[in-house]
């Protein structure tokens, strides 16, 4: 992780922040690139826009398998870190500049909010992002992005800060099992905001934030960036306990500190942070993502190839890369990345999904595919998401053994005890895998399906491939430039589509 803090030194006016502070207001360096007129007005031509899954052509994937992924790839940053950090970057009243920013889905999403919020925004070049909140008019979250777009919750923190009141829908996200937002409205309930539902539409105001002692029920990710986002810019002091501690936290607390937040992590899942009057524009790295380093690591050992993942950081992933190393995967660390291949023989492993430190349930759907492949029994324990191995009956369709069961197959306190959800399962192989027809039902099970056709036999056809982009960045030149056989098509609309266009 790379932060440099403070970078805007030419203080010349002063702003207002979000409860009737004032900042000095700051420039941006000289970028060679002209003032941007309106949102995200400037995206360089020559760089081309991550594909947004909201869009009304139907692609595919057609993947031809058998091939062994060979060669290196280069992580992008992080899709749990990048969209958080655009969002809190609505904190100062000046310009704050993001670095190694993906251009995936997920962050096209944030970036439409930001547009119907006022936010102006630029790209400086591949991946450095301007964000320019000087301009923010809006406090509704549009109604529709928020059901496709689960960090958007997120955004009620800032506009609290900038606004005093935040209005959001429905929210959103992927399939895999129930996402409440209650452990968001409690906690800020407890920093003193007013908070009303009414149906789908749930409304904020909080003219002044007042830190709280707050206790997380679960160390729940998204509760725990709405906290750190809302107590930087409360009075007072916010203890926040039993919370998330994810490297992709860390990245935001480090924009955040940047930015002049007080923020320290004393020890375990206790965070605590001192509110400041005000807070400014910053420059900040954001970290390479974990997932996209897992989930190619799988996918070589799956198909019994070699690749180097540069940018890979061995300490984010050092429960993953012991059940791999468990399974047959054979890891190798060195200061640029990790190198990933398989042994002669894949062998069974045991995994149970866990908050962080422990085995990420992200990282779960295409190691179960690599395990399908493993010459023996594997045992997975979900414990975070409750329907998150619903993905496991399409590679039963491909020819898998992957036997779903409703009680608890490990040692970890598990929330859906006795609660008759299909939460564990038991996978026997190897098995080979034939092509099939895939539907993508979401992100992590989309790459899952994804590595599933590269190692079936035959050409498989994979549809909804908008929620595979909405995480993982080039993801056809990335597969295509280690060796697999991977294309596009847009599929002609249906007869009735057609007819009522």
């Amino acid at each position: 992780m790379r932060t440099v803090t403070d970078p805007f030194k030419n203080a010349s006016s002063t702003a207002v922040i979000g409860l009737g502070r004032t900042v000095p207001a700051t420039d941006v360096p000289a970028t060679g690139v002209p003032a941007t007129h309106g949102p995200g007005d400037l995206m360089p031509d020559a760089i081309a826009p991550a594909a947004d899954p909201s869009t009304t052509a139907e692609r595919a994937y057609r993947v031809s398998g058998g091939q062994p992924l060979c060669g290196e790839i280069t992580v992008a940053g992080a899709k749990n870190a990048a969209p958080k950090m655009i969002i809190a970057a609505l904190l100062a009243p000046e310009p704050s500049v993001l670095e190694n920013v993906p251009r995936i889905g997920e962050v096209e999403l944030t970036l439409r909010i930001c547009d119907a919020l006022g936010v102006r925004w630029r790209w400086l070049d591949e991946s450095s992002l301007e964000i320019d909140p000087s301009t923010v008019t809006g406090w509704r979250i549009p109604a529709d992005v928020s059901p496709e777009h689960r960090s958007c919750m997120l955004f009620v923190a800032a506009l609290l800060h900038r606004a005093g009141r935040a209005q959001i829908a429905a929210i959103g996200g992927d399939a895999i099992g129930a996402r409440p937002i209650d452990f968001h409205l409690q906690a800020l309930r407890q920093l003193g905001v007013d908070i009303e539902r009414d149906g789908a539409i749930t409304r904020f105001r909080g003219e002044v934030l007042r830190g709280a002692e707050i206790r997380l029920a679960y160390p729940s990710v998204g509760a725990t960036e709405q906290v750190l986002v809302a107590a930087a810019g409360a009075m007072g002091r916010t203890v926040l306990r039993n919370a998330a501690i994810e490297p992709e936290i860390d990245s935001l607390v480090g924009l955040l500190r940047a930015m002049g937040a007080r923020i320290e992590r004393p020890s375990g899942r206790t965070w605590v942070i001192d509110g400041v009057a005000s807070l400014h524009g910053a420059r900040h790295w954001v970290i390479g993502d974990r997932l996209e380093a897992a989930s190619y690591a799988a996918a070589a050992v799956a198909t019994h190839g070699d690749l180097f993942v540069r940018g890979a950081e061995p300490e984010h992933l050092q429960s993953f890369l012991a059940v791999l190393r468990s399974a047959g995967g054979i890891c190798e660390e060195d200061t640029a990345g990790i190198r990933f291949r398989a042994s002669d023989r894949l062998l069974p492993a045991t995994l149970e999904t866990a908050p962080h430190p422990g085995f990420m349930t992200d990282w779960q759907p295409p190691l179960v595919v690599l395990l399908t492949q493993a010459d023996g029994v594997s045992i997975v324990h979900e414990t975070v998401y409750e329907r998150r191995l619903g993905y496991a009956r399409a590679l039963g369709e491909m020819g898998a053994s992957v036997d779903l069961r409703t009680e608890c197959l490990g040692s970890a306190a598990c929330r859906f005890r006795g609660r008759g959800c299909n939460h564990s399962a038991v996978i026997s192989g190897p098995t080979p895998l034939v092509a099939g027809e895939l539907e993508v039902p979401d992100l992590r099970a989309g790459f899952a399906y994804l590595l599933a056709a590269l190692v079936a036999d035959g050409e498989s056809t994979l549809t909804q491939v908008g929620n595979i982009e909405r995480g993982y960045q080039e993801v056809l030149v990335k597969i295509r430039t280690l060796g697999g056989q991977i294309e596009e098509r847009v599929l002609e609309a249906p007869v009735a589509q057609q007819a009522s266009a």
